[in-house]
């Protein structure tokens, strides 16, 4: 039996928040450490350099992004919450006020302006707080901010995407370790470009293109630096 929440959970905007961050985190867990092994590669001929430099990129990305998708959604949640004590407030004290503006948001919707102050007032008696939270803030379940839920999908799919290229500078041959980078980190943000076009309900081809096109741009430019910084170690 189809019910309204299962029908409202199979769109693809519920996966929103996590989705992006979890495709942040991959892309840059690919495309950074990549680079870096890369730029340490060209710049040296021992693999330990490689190695140390992946391994250290690889932590302190992780706990970078986490820290940062963290911090950062905090504050997108702090906002909200002020927001909705202040919405709180006004429908204390004015309350013939946020009805007048919640049937006009419904006015310019569409709706006929007798049909919006009805449909203003049903909701109002229903949810006050609730309505005017959802069609005059913008916030709603979909939306809402979640700190914890970012920070921990960003630092996964990062360490998840550096763990490619930590595995290349472990197995591949020291000799142009660079081109067997090359090829892993393509490869690997295909399948990531691939993976968020499914997951996020639209065409792959789109996002595989966008996300290469970056990718083999950072790792051109670190291969660049590695060169022009070349050194024996």
């Amino acid at each position: 039996m189809i019910t309204i929440d299962n029908y409202l959970d199979s769109h693809y905007i519920h996966r929103s928040n996590w989705l992006r961050a979890a495709v942040l985190g991959a892309n840059d867990g690919i495309i950074s450490i990549s680079s870096l092994a890369i730029g340490v590669a060209t710049a040296g001929t021992a693999r330990e350099p490689v190695l140390l430099a992946t391994i250290a990129g690889l932590v302190a990305g992780a706990l970078s992004m986490a820290a940062g998708e963290y911090v950062s959604v905090s504050s997108q949640s702090d906002l909200e919450k002020s927001d909705i004590e202040r919405e709180r407030k006004e429908l204390e004290e004015m309350p013939e006020t946020e009805l007048k503006i919640l049937g006009e948001i419904y006015e310019r919707r569409g709706l006929k302006k007798e049909t919006a102050l009805q449909v203003a007032k049903e909701l109002t008696e229903f949810d006050a707080l609730g309505a005017h939270t959802r069609d005059e803030l913008g916030i709603n379940e979909v939306s809402k901010a979640n700190p914890l839920q970012a920070a921990f999908a960003s630092a996964a799919a990062f360490i998840g995407g550096g763990i490619l290229p930590l595995i290349v500078t472990i197995f591949a041959p020291v000799k142009n370790m660079e081109y067997s980078l090359y090829g892993v980190t393509i490869i690997s943000l295909i399948i990531l470009g691939g993976l968020s076009g499914r997951s996020g309900g639209t065409g792959i081809a789109k996002p595989i293109i966008r996300i290469v096109i970056w990718g083999i741009i950072a790792m051109a430019l670190s291969t660049l630096v590695g060169y022009l910084f070349s050194v024996n170690v």
